[in-house]
């Protein structure tokens, strides 16, 4: 009798810890460089030209690096040169390495030196083994970085912040130089987007943009970067009526709501979901819309439609052109083209019998211009907040439950 209470006793507390183990919450090592580095404003230069090189998103797809970032004081010397944007991005690309070296690996180097492959030779522009770098651990306790073939150039400064065997972010003392990543990326050549446009699918779009301003604003963002979202001619076609009765300085606000001042690839828009500023956004007048992942696909969604990015037209840094499916609508344009907010609930009768005090009616939403399209975020992030409760609730209830009849086998 007491073998079989203590065999039950036993499968029940293997049946508690494994059950208790499942409860617990997983955890998922990803990293963003750009929000990492955000907490700290002495690398605020390092941390924007790794987003307008595109760097950032490139950073945050791979696992297993460091990142050797440099205060302003040292990318002010970089800039100072006056290299092109494609000639900085080879040169910060060099500063990440596809190894993670954190302070301690970093002073137990295996023979004094180390020899590390960085972003700049993964991308192929790397003449020979210039992408490499090497790091040695100095006399004193210091460790230098040099690029392959050169001297030491930078010492290690201190660790900045880390995901053990995930990414690594250290300080270095200045900027390893480079005389292959400093070459001067080919310029691009001019490029005639209204002709691309309309060689791929969009030539409703670049019809109606020849001769407007916006063609202007567009074009002279092609040197800094550009992205631009045309919808396809069957949509732009069925737009047009619409178009036609904008003003003219709606017209343009349109045109310029379908592209961004920056150049984004298709995977730097599926890792920078949120809000985006458009070239049509001045001060009080937003004109934004917000990027988001549907499943594989991406999605431009403004509070009156809801557009897909269906094909690629161009992606050739530091421009992007993305055909889509719908007309982008911004809500200050087309405010009226919102849906009707739901008729109040008509008042009970004074005969009507009263309402079981089980079920008590919801007010209904206020009547404001924007709440037919914010309504629907604030229920899901509702719905979202009672489903996350429940699952704290849950879990506990479940734990303690299996606890009490633990103990009451036990006895």
């Amino acid at each position: 009798m007491e073998h079989r209470l203590a065999v039950s006793a036993a499968s029940a507390a293997a049946l508690f810890f494994s059950l208790f183990f499942l409860l617990l919450p997983s955890v998922t090592h990803s990293h963003n460089i750009t929000q990492i580095l955000e907490k700290f404003p002495e690398f605020s230069t390092f941390n924007h030209y790794l987003t307008v090189t595109q760097l950032a998103p490139e950073i945050n797809h791979r696992e297993t690096i460091t990142v050797c970032a440099v205060d302003n004081a040292g990318m002010s010397d970089l800039l100072a040169k006056h290299l092109t944007l494609g000639a900085i991005k080879n040169v910060l690309s060099l500063h990440v390495l596809l190894d993670y070296f954190d302070a301690k690996k970093l002073h137990e180097i295996t023979d004094g030196t180390a020899l590390a492959a960085t972003m700049f030779q993964a991308t192929g522009s790397a003449t020979g083994s210039a992408g490499f770098v090497n790091i040695t651990d100095l006399k004193g306790g210091k460790v230098g970085f040099s690029p392959q073939g050169g001297d030491v150039a930078a010492t290690f400064v201190k660790s900045v912040e880390g995901i053990p065997y995930n990414i690594s972010v250290i300080q270095i003392s200045s900027i390893l130089p480079s005389i292959d990543a400093e070459a001067p990326a080919p310029a691009p050549t001019e490029m005639n987007i209204t002709a691309r446009m309309s060689a791929h699918g969009c030539k409703v779009f670049a019809d109606t943009l020849i001769g407007n301003p916006a063609q202007q604003t567009f074009e002279d963002n092609l040197q800094s970067g550009i992205t631009i979202f045309c919808p396809s001619d069957d949509a732009m076609k069925a737009f047009l009526p619409k178009f036609k009765n904008l003003t003219a300085d709606g017209k343009q606000s349109l045109l310029e709501f379908h592209g961004i001042p920056v150049y984004q690839s298709l995977s730097g828009l599926k890792s920078s979901n949120g809000l985006t500023n458009t070239l049509a956004t001045d001060g009080a007048s937003k004109f934004d819309f917000t990027v988001q992942n549907d499943g594989t696909d991406v999605t431009i969604i403004t509070k009156i439609v809801t557009a897909k990015i269906i094909n690629t037209l161009v992606n050739e840094q530091p421009v992007a052109i993305y055909e889509l499916n719908k007309v982008l609508m911004p809500i200050e344009l087309f405010r009226s083209a919102l849906p009707p907010a739901p008729a109040p609930a008509p008042e009970a009768d004074a005969e009507s019998p009263k309402p079981s005090r089980k079920h008590k009616s919801h007010p209904a939403p206020s009547d404001t211009a924007d709440s037919p399209a914010d309504a629907p975020d604030g229920d899901a992030a509702d719905q979202t907040a009672d489903s996350r409760n429940a699952a704290t609730f849950t879990g506990p209830k479940i734990a303690l439950s299996l606890t009490l009849g633990f103990i009451y086998l036990l006895q």
